[in-house]
C-alpha cells in the first residue's frame, strides 16, 4: 500500500503544482497599504493664526476632505524658521514629516554663515502652495502718490524718507532693499520686532513707507489711512486691477512675493513627492479654496518639485548678491 501511494504521488504532484501556479498567476498582487498609513506631521515655522498658518490649515483640510489623509500641524516659531527646518532636516525620509517654507528659508540660507542643517542636502522641495504678493504702501502725508513720484522724491531728498519692516533679514526688508538698489535711491530702514509695530508706526506717520500685503493693508487703504503705490507681483491683482505693478513702472522682472511652499526631508521617494505635489495642486485649484485664497490677495500655485527647486536656487543666489552689495545683516 505504501508503494502505491508513492507511485500515485509522482503523478499527482505535477498536476497540483500546475494548478497552484495557475491560481497564483491570476491572484491579485501583494496587499500593500497605500500611502499614507498614518497622520502626516506638518511643521509650520510661524505662530498659529497668521497668514502662513491659515493657508496651511486650509490646504491640508481640503486634501483631507478629498483624499482622506490626516494631518497633525505643529507650530515651531523660533529663530526665523531655523528650528522648524532643523527638525524636518533630521526627520526620517518616509514622507510623514513636512515643512512649510517661505522666503525666510532662502534668506537664511543666503545670509546666515552657519546653520545646523545643509539647506541643499538635508531638505528637498515638494511644491509651492500659494504666493502672497507684497504691496508698497505709504503714509498719505508724503508728497507723492505713485511709485515714480516716490523714486523722484527720494532722489532729490536722499536719506529723508524711511521705511519699516518686521526686522532685519525679513522678506519686506530684503525686497525693499532690492527695489531701492534697482531705483538707485537711499531710504532709511527702520526694523521692528514684528509686522504689527511696523504697521502701527507707519499709520502714525513715524515712518513713511512699507512693503506689506493686501490682506493687512487693504482696510487702511480703503479708509484713506494709507496710500497704495504699487503691487510687487508679476501681474496686476484682480483685487486692485487699477494699481500698476512695480515691474511695469520701470523695473521689469522685479517681484516681491511671500511664497508658501512645502518641503520634505531628503530621502523621501520621488513617487511620494509627486503624490504630495499632485494633492496640493488639486487642493489649491479647487473652486472653493481658490476663491477663498484670492479673497485675501493670495494666489494659488500648486506647481511641481522641479519648478520649486528652481525658484529656491534663484532666490538664494539673488539674496547672496544683494546682501554683499548693500552689506545686509540678519538678526
Amino acid at each position: 500500500m505504501t508503494g502505491m501511494l508513492r507511485i500515485a504521488s509522482r503523478h499527482v504532484w505535477p498536476a497540483v503544482a500546475g494548478l497552484f501556479l495557475t491560481a497564483l498567476a491570476f491572484a491579485p498582487g501583494p496587499c500593500f497599504a497605500a500611502f499614507p498609513e498614518r497622520p502626516i506631521h506638518v511643521i509650520v515655522p510661524f505662530p498659529p493664526g497668521g497668514a502662513v498658518d491659515l493657508v496651511t490649515r486650509l490646504v491640508t483640510q481640503r486634501i483631507a476632505e478629498a483624499r482622506g489623509w490626516s494631518f497633525i500641524i505643529e507650530s515651531k516659531a523660533a529663530a526665523g524658521g531655523i528650528v522648524a527646518t532643523d527638525t524636518v532636516a533630521k526627520a526620517a525620509g518616509d514622507g510623514y514629516t513636512l515643512l512649510i517654507a517661505t522666503p525666510n528659508h532662502t534668506i537664511a540660507a543666503a545670509l546666515k554663515p552657519r546653520l545646523p542643517y545643509d539647506w541643499e542636502r538635508d531638505v528637498v522641495p515638494v511644491a509651492v502652495i500659494a504666493n502672497v504678493p507684497e504691496l508698497l504702501v505709504s503714509h498719505p502725508a508724503v508728497p507723492f502718490d505713485s511709485l515714480s513720484g516716490f523714486v523722484a522724491y527720494a532722489k532729490e531728498n536722499p536719506g529723508k524718507l524711511n521705511y519699516s519692516s518686521a526686522g532685519n533679514g525679513t522678506l519686506p526688508h530684503v525686497t525693499m532693499e532690492l527695489l531701492l538698489r534697482r531705483a538707485g535711491v537711499a531710504v532709511v530702514h527702520v526694523p521692528y520686532r514684528g509686522a504689527a509695530p511696523a504697521m502701527t508706526d507707519l499709520l502714525a506717520g513715524v515712518v513713511q513707507l512699507k512693503l506689506d500685503t493686501f490682506a493687512t493693508s487693504n482696510d487702511h487703504v480703503a479708509a484713506g489711512k494709507l496710500r497704495a503705490l504699487a503691487f510687487a507681483s508679476a501681474r496686476r491683482s484682480s483685487l486692485m486691477p487699477q494699481l500698476p505693478t512695480i515691474a511695469e513702472q520701470g523695473f521689469p522682472g522685479y517681484e516681491g512675493v511671500l511664497w508658501i511652499g512645502v518641503m520634505a526631508p531628503a530621502g523621501v521617494p520621488a513617487a511620494t513627492i509627486d503624490l504630495f505635489a499632485a494633492a496640493i495642486s488639486e487642493a489649491v485649484r479647487s473652486e472653493v479654496l481658490a476663491a477663498r485664497l484670492k479673497r485675501d490677495g493670495i494666489e494659488p500655485v500648486g506647481n511641481k518639485a522641479a519648478d520649486f527647486g528652481t525658484l529656491i536656487a534663484n532666490e538664494v543666489a539673488l539674496w547672496r548678491e544683494l546682501a554683499k552689495a548693500v552689506q545686509m545683516t540678519v538678526d
